[in-house]
């Protein structure tokens, strides 16, 4: 059997779903029969099917929907012996893989069956992948259940069973080392060297003797061999921060090790193999780096076949709760506070900040807050943060009550953004700094109802 995979053969011509029948089977696949619509259903309901074909004659395009609606990876192929192109049509804008006029060769039909499993295949794999990390709201030390912190959980998910180069950029405290570090330790070289190096931090006249070691007496001042970052990471990985800071002069020679898979220490005679997965990191943008010649453009190529956006955190508003929350009970339990949590008005001025400087900035305040607070709750005044403000965003006019609990907030936090803006969700959410899926979402739970006042 072909991992269990089953076939529903939906027809009233015993003729036909006796040889399609013997023809699956012959090939490995699970087969099921139906003579009449009522009788598909049920098998439908008693079987797990992967693939249905039907006879359009036998209410194939009810089925069709009913199958759609209930098992989105299920194919379904239309046969008939009277086909017609608006039939083709409306069954395939329905859902349908293919639709198959008879007769047809027994190779036609086998070829079909085997692109629409393979379709329903994908299909499913992605909807698992999909379901399996909307229910994270951490990952690897990530944290974060907003759409853009679910499509990186994916990528890193993908990537690093693979030893593509990744280049992962955004701005300083959006956490593009936890995301380097999740690459690694998710790989197969987990259990190797992960060598970091931030290439703004070396001295420019040493980075080479750094990344490509030496031997003794080369310079002066080697006083003895040094193996190099490349030795280091050999079977690793090797992360490059910031490598727009590398000299110009040096980055052929970069390109050259990730094209060869070689390297000569600085003063070596001889070429040495090398294996290591290379993560380079930027806050920078490489194409104005490229534009203002500080870095090759077919290096950027090279290091940048999967490339990771990491979104400020003032663009994952959603992802303020879980963050505030995580950061506040590790610190707690770090420094044994027994603190009963934020005051509104802490809260209300945590929400309305605008973080420039991203997860790492929030981290710093809420451990601060967690060690100077002198009360049962951390206050606003414990909370040492600038003046910069959410455009659009919240403001000090929201206060609500240190007993009023977190559901109740949000409620109230919604209402009044969508009384604001006069019922536009679309408004609404970029105030909030949320998806409108994420709003609607919140709408349904809360079962707020704002009415949207039309223009005069």
């Amino acid at each position: 059997m072909k991992n269990g995979i089953r076939i529903l053969i939906v027809d009233d011509e015993a003729s036909i779903t006796d040889a399609l029948s013997r023809l699956f089977r012959l090939e490995g696949y699970e087969v099921e029969t139906a003579d009449h619509l009522e009788s598909a259903l049920v098998a439908l309901d008693r079987y797990p099917i992967d693939l249905v074909i039907t006879d359009l004659s036998l209410g194939g395009l009810e089925l069709l929907q009913n199958v759609k609606a209930k098992r989105q990876a299920t194919e379904v192929v239309i046969i008939t012996g009277y086909g017609s192109i608006p039939q083709a049509v409306e069954t395939t804008k329905a859902g349908a893989f293919y639709f198959l006029e008879k007769p047809f060769e027994p190779e036609q039909i086998l070829l079909i069956v085997e692109k629409a499993l393979e379709r329903s295949r994908l299909i499913a794999e992605s909807t698992k992948l999909r379901q399996h990390f909307t229910k994270r709201q951490q990952y690897s030390h990530l944290i974060g259940s907003s759409r853009a912190m679910q499509t990186i959980y994916e990528t890193i998910e993908h990537v690093a069973k693979t030893d593509t180069n990744v280049l992962i950029i955004g701005d300083s405290g959006t956490g593009k080392e936890l995301i380097a570090n999740a690459i690694h330790f998710h790989s197969r070289r987990a259990e190797e060297e992960f060598v970091k190096v931030n290439c703004s931090a070396l001295p420019k006249e040493l980075i080479e003797s750094e990344l490509f070691g030496y031997i003794k007496g080369s310079f002066t001042g080697a006083a003895q061999d040094r193996i190099g970052l490349f030795g280091q990471a050999h079977k690793g990985s090797l992360l490059l921060d910031e490598l727009a800071e590398m000299p110009i002069d040096l980055q052929p020679k970069l390109l050259r090790v990730l094209e060869e898979r070689r390297y000569r220490r600085v003063g070596d005679s001889f070429s040495r193999d090398v294996d290591f997965r290379l993560i380079c990191s930027t806050n920078r943008s490489l194409h104005d780096a490229i534009k203002n010649g500080l870095l090759r453009e077919d290096l950027y190529y090279r290091i940048s076949t999967i490339t990771i956006t990491v979104p400020p955190l003032r663009e994952r508003g959603e992802d303020l709760q879980l963050l505030i929350e995580e950061f506040y009970r590790r610190f707690c339990e770090r420094y044994e506070r027994t603190l009963k949590g934020f005051s509104q008005a802490a809260y209300q001025r945590l929400f309305s900040y605008a973080w420039p400087g991203n997860v790492r900035e929030l981290q710093n305040v809420i451990e601060r807050a967690v060690l100077l607070s002198k009360g049962p709750y951390i206050e606003a005044v414990d909370l040492q943060l600038g003046t910069s403000s959410r455009g659009g965003g919240l403001n000090p006019e929201f206060y609500y009550p240190p007993s009023m609990k977190w559901d109740d907030i949000e409620r109230a936090v919604i209402t009044t953004a969508l009384e604001r803006v006069g019922g536009n969700k679309k408004a609404a959410a970029r105030a909030l700094g949320i998806q409108r899926t994420r709003l609607y979402s919140k709408l349904s739970k809360y079962n707020i109802v704002v009415e949207r006042k039309r223009k005069q």
